[in-house]
Parts: structure tokens; sequence; C-alpha cells
């Protein structure tokens, strides 16, 4: 038999409650429903004891055995109704849960609902429409305004601009030009674009963020229980205040006017409301947390380790020197290596295409264009054979310098006209990253890289790294991260790349630069940003921080106005009825404060 939800759960003891009231007010069967209210009870209360023997079994110390005592110590002394109102209560408060944490979730769920379905493939001079799965990489795709981007690629013929929100958290729209990477999910502004096709459907951006958010949502975080920290001791103090209260007014009674007051439903509720609430603001942010209990381990991070090509770097290789060689001048032989590269989709043709056109430069007319694969690509340009490529492919003279940097070399009817280099930049935020980070309370600042020491010595200087180790094989950086001290944890390793994954499991908390990275990196990661922005950590962190603080709160909250009603109730003051009642304000006080971590300190 299918399990009730929460909703249909209340609605199935608000029908009662009715149903008791009729019995009792208007038939004048006060016998009867007091039985039928107590036979309700007894059920539910045994529900949640079997509950509670599963909870234990899984060595956690929940709070359920309050509600379970309240509830029969009510029906032990006559307080039907006051059981009934509790039961009202714990059902309506786990409905509550649900309705919290879908408003909390918005943002999640906007993903899954606007998944790309269709996209329009060019097949000569034919425009067809195929499921997005058909698409095989290099497949030009026709993107209309307002439409989705079917799949990771880049443009290769118009300009316009893309609302990438539901992927980086940006509201800016962006605007994109020939040969500027689309991400799949982002949707098309006002123009018709060309683009082709580097990753299949379910290897693009957006299906690797579905599967996050799918995998952050099937994942039990065990923070979610965090009241259970206080379980044992607010139990005691509950068990302990009515037993007195009872003993000292010889009246019995007393213990289920106590307990009543105590039901510990704040507690169950406010630390999930408040954890999801922090998951929806992280994800608005561009950054998706998988689990509940990332936000508790990041809060408190005492290390912070960077892989350095793709997350201090920015990953691209971009132009660095132009080397004419004899009487070319550099903007003759950037003109001339841009104009044959157009015709390559290879990473360094991109960026030195790119960087020829921020340049202002024209591309020059090729004819008879080809490219050779591992090798270079070659053209005619005004009846002249240009090659682009490798040093051998392009000139066999070994007269020629090999550069020591990235460099492609060219040549023009053989004759050798220069050569441009290439290199890995600094993002512009790392060095504030680093300052942020440790006014966050985050001691030791670690770079972990395969690169050679000199260099990465040189980056580390740069951004204020205060432990750099170099030419790092991946088993090194795990050995790295496991040589830690107790008072050096919990450790975050921040990467991109495949050979980041097994550091990403071995730290505390490892998160991947989503934007550019691999998804392997992605999917070994705790936590995901999805923007190419590494000033994202320290926002991950801040939201780490605001949301634990909002949960305890919220569940101190909780347990002082417990307490507070207990201690009247002791007195005899507070009727249970009464006391089951104010039990409600108090569910929706700390829920209401629990959300607070949607929006806390945000900027």
């Amino acid at each position: 038999m299918r399990k009730l939800s929460h909703k249909q759960s209340l609605m199935v003891i608000i029908a009662i409650a009715l149903l008791a009231v009729i019995l009792q007010f208007v038939l004048g069967q006060a016998w009867l429903a007091q039985i039928l209210v107590s036979l309700v009870g007894a059920v539910m209360a045994m529900t949640m004891f079997i509950e509670m023997i599963g909870t234990l079994r899984s060595g956690k110390y929940g709070v359920d055995l309050l509600a379970i005592l309240a509830v029969v110590s009510s029906l032990l002394f006559s307080e039907y109704w006051a059981a009934m109102v509790i039961l009202v209560m714990l059902t309506g408060g786990d409905a509550l849960e649900d309705y919290a944490s879908k408003k909390a979730n918005t943002e999640l769920k906007a993903l899954l609902d606007n998944s790309p379905q269709v996209a329009h493939r060019l097949h000569g001079e034919k425009l067809e429409d195929i499921a997005v799965n058909q698409v095989q990489v290099d497949d030009k795709l026709v993107i209309k305004p307002g439409e989705l981007v079917p799949v990771d690629g880049f443009i290769v013929e118009g300009s316009s601009n893309f609302d990438e929100s539901s992927l980086t958290g940006e509201s800016q729209p962006v605007n994109k030009d020939f040969n500027d990477e689309l991400m799949s999910g982002s949707v098309n502004g006002d123009a018709v674009v060309t683009m082709q096709a580097s990753q299949v459907a379910a290897n693009s951006k957006y299906q690797q963020l579905i599967k996050l958010v799918k995998k952050a949502e099937a994942t039990p975080a065990r923070f979610v229980r965090m009241a259970d920290r206080y379980a044992v001791p607010f139990t005691i103090v509950a068990i302990a205040i009515a037993v007195v209260a009872a003993v000292i007014s010889k009246s019995p009674s007393r213990i289920a006017q106590v307990l009543v007051v105590a039901s510990p439903c704040p507690l169950i509720l406010a630390a999930p409301v408040a954890m999801v609430s922090g998951m929806s603001r992280a994800s608005r942010n561009g950054i998706v947390v998988k689990t509940g209990d990332v936000l508790e381990k990041l809060s408190t991070a005492k290390t912070v380790a960077f892989d350095k090509t793709g997350t201090l770097t920015n990953g691209h290789l971009m132009v660095a020197e132009i080397l004419p060689h004899q009487e070319v001048s550099q903007t003759e032989l950037l003109q001339i290596a841009a104009s044959v590269e157009t015709i390559s989709s290879h990473v360094l043709a991109r960026s030195l295409v790119t960087y020829a056109i921020d340049k202002g430069l024209e591309m020059l007319s090729v004819s008879d264009a080809q490219e050779i694969t591992a090798n270079g690509v070659q053209a005619l340009i005004q009846g002249k054979l240009v090659k682009v490529g490798k040093r051998k492919f392009v000139t066999g003279d070994p007269l020629i310098p090999s550069q020591t940097h990235t460099a492609i070399y060219v040549s023009r009817d053989d004759q050798y006209l220069g050569c441009i280099t290439f290199t890995d930049y600094l993002r512009p935020e790392a060095s504030q990253t680093m300052v942020q980070l440790h006014h966050l309370g985050v001691k030791k600042l670690m770079m972990l890289s395969g690169d050679q020491v000199k260099t990465a010595q040189k980056i580390g200087q740069e951004v204020g790294i205060d432990d750099v180790q170099a030419e790092l094989l991946p088993e090194d950086k795990i050995a790295a991260l496991k040589a830690l001290t107790p008072e050096e944890k919990p450790v975050v390793m921040v990467g991109d790349g495949v050979n980041d994954a097994p550091s990403l499991v071995t730290a505390d908390v490892g998160i991947a630069m989503g934007a550019h990275g691999s998804s392997a990196a992605s999917e070994s990661a705790d936590l995901v940003i999805l923007k190419d922005d590494l000033a994202k950590v320290a926002k991950a962190v801040v939201i780490a921080k605001d949301t634990i603080r909002v949960a305890r709160q919220a569940v101190l909250i909780g347990i002082f106005i417990c307490t507070a009603l207990m201690l009247i109730a002791a007195f005899g003051i507070i009727p249970a009825f009464i006391g089951a009642m104010f039990q409600e304000v108090v569910d929706t006080v700390s829920i209401l404060w629990a959300l607070r971590a949607r929006y806390s300190n945000e900027k």
C-alpha cells in the first residue's frame, strides 16, 4: 500500500477531528468521539514509534520520542482533544515543511522544466528539425530569436545577446559574436545565429547541470536533522520538568501539560527548511550544492586548496607574443595566420581568430583551404600557399628556433614568416578571492599544481597563496590533502579538470569550476560553480555561513520558546489543549525564521 503524503495525512486527520467534533458537540456522543480520537492517536503514536526505531538503528538520536510521549500522555490523562491538536500539528508541520522546501527549491526546479528538446540543423541549404539527442559534434545549427541553445558549441555566423541566468546566475544578457562559446540551455535574444556543435546533448552543459540537480534532490542531507544534536539534552530536560511538576503539584496530568508544549516540531522542521533555502540561494548565484551537509562543512572550512590551470588561471591559451621574421610586420603576420585559421575549430585557432578580430583586423579571402590532422591548416591567399601550425609542418628549416611556450608557426610559399606564442593568464578576480577567503576565516590557502615549480610559485605569489606545491601527479595531490592536520580541516579542494576528480573526492568539500571544466570534475565534486568566476568560491562560503547561522538560530529559537512554555506549563497555567495550540505558533515562528536563509544578507 502506498504511503500517504504529509498533505494527505493532514487531510485525513482533519477529517477525523471534524467527525469527532460532530460526535461530541452535535450528537452528544462524547464517549464515541473520545474512542475515535484515542484510536487515531494510538495508531499515529505506534507509527511514529516504528519510524523512531528505524532512526535509532541508523545511529541517529532524534527528537521523535518527545512527540510520542506528548501524544500518549495526553491520551492517558483524557486530554484527547490536546492529542488531536498535536497530531494535526505534527502532520501539518510536515506538510508545511514540504511546502517550504518546494518554495525554497523553485530555482532548482526551473532548470528541469526548461530543457532543450529540438534543434534546427543545416543540411546543405536545407533546415531540418531534429531531436536534441540526434545532434552530432560539428553539426551546424540555427538558433532563432527566443529559442534555447540545444547543445554546447560556438557561433560561426551572426551575433546576438544570450540569457545565461539559468546556468550561471548572471541576470545580465551576454553578447556573443563569431567564435564565442554558447552553453546549452541559454536563451537567444533577438537575432538569428548559426552555431557549430562542440558536444552532443548528453555531454552538454545543461544536461550535466540537470544531472547534478537531480542528484542534489535525490541525496538526503545528513545535516537535515541538525536538531538531533540537541535532542538528548532537550528530551531529558523536558521529561525532568514534567516529572518534577507532577510530583510537586501531586497531579499526574501535569506531565501531559508539560510534554504537550515540549513537542519537537520546531526542532525537526527548522534545520531542513533553512538548508533547502540556503541551497536555493546558492542556485540563484550560479552555485549547485549537492547535499545540505556540504554547507555545514564549507561554513567551517580551515583550508582551501586550488588547482592552477583552469582554476586560478583562465584555462584558455591566449595570444602572448607575435614574433615576425625578416620583413613581415606583426599586423601582417597576425592577419595572415588568423585568416587561414578561420577554417579550423582547434582551440588555438579560435583564440587566434578572436584576438585578431578584437584588434580590428579584417580576414583575408582564402581558397583551397584544408586542415591537416595533427599538423595545422593551409590555404591559398592571393595565390600563395600559406601554412599555419606545427614547426615541422610549416617549415623543415632546422635553424628556425623552437619556442618554449605553446606556439604556432607561419610560412608563405615555404618561406618562414614568424610565429605566434600563447599563454594562460591569471584570473583577474583570483587575488581578491584569496583576500576574501582569509577574511571569512580560512587559515590556509594552498596550490596543488602539476606545473613546473617556477611557474606555480610565480602564480602563487601573485595571488597570495600560503603554500605552493608543484609538479604533482593526481596521487600526490591526494597525499597532500591527507597530510593536513585536524586543525587544518575541513579542507576544500577547487579544480576543473579530469585530473582533479580524485582530489575533489578526497577533500571534505570538492568544488568544481563547471563553466568550462570537465564533466568528471563536476560529477566528483560536492559543489559546482556554473559561472567561470573564481569569486563564486568566496560567495559559496558566505552563503554556507549565513545558512548555518540561520539554521542554528531557528533551532535555538524553537528550543528557547518550548523551554519557556514548559516552565509556565509546570505551574498549571497552560492547559494541555491550549499548550498544543501554542505549538502551532512556535512552528510558524521557527519555519519563517529558517526561510530567511533564502535571502540572508543578500547583496
